[in-house]
Order: C-alpha cells, then sequence, then structure tokens
C-alpha cells in the first residue's frame, strides 16, 4: 500500500493536484507494479512564511531575489 505525502507552497488549483494525483499514482502503476486502488496520496500545502530555504523563509526568500540586481537583470531577458 503506497502512501505518499506532497508537500507544496499554497497556491495550487484543484486541477494541478488532480494531475498529481493521477499522474503520481501512474507512475507507481507503471515503475512499482503497485494496484492503483492501494495508492494513497496526501497533498499538504504549506504557507510561504511557514517554509524555509537557504537560511530564510520562503516569502522572504523571494523577496530578497526580487530585489536583487543580478534578478532583476536576468527578468529583463
Amino acid at each position: 500500500m503506497p502512501y505518499v505525502n506532497i508537500q507544496i507552497i499554497k497556491g495550487a488549483t484543484r486541477s494541478q493536484k488532480a494531475q498529481l494525483v493521477s499522474e503520481v499514482t501512474d507512475s507507481l502503476v507503471r515503475i512499482l507494479g503497485k494496484r492503483s486502488e492501494h495508492t494513497h496520496i496526501v497533498i499538504q500545502e504549506i504557507a510561504e512564511m511557514d517554509w524555509g530555504f537557504s537560511g530564510l523563509l520562503t516569502d522572504d526568500w523571494k523577496k530578497k531575489q526580487a530585489g536583487s540586481p543580478t534578478r532583476k537583470t536576468n527578468q529583463r531577458k
């Protein structure tokens, strides 16, 4: 009985979540030979302020990247 826990930043649509569940299930069936009716998938959405990345909370990291001169230059290309 596979149990898959997917943790993502909040904001995915219902359609995107359905696609994740479908494709992860299909992969377990195809690669590991698991039965889809025994596969459980949980999607946990986490607020950016509750997720850390590169030593910062994700929302702070994104703000820092948005203000970075290198980042602004790359965005114009």
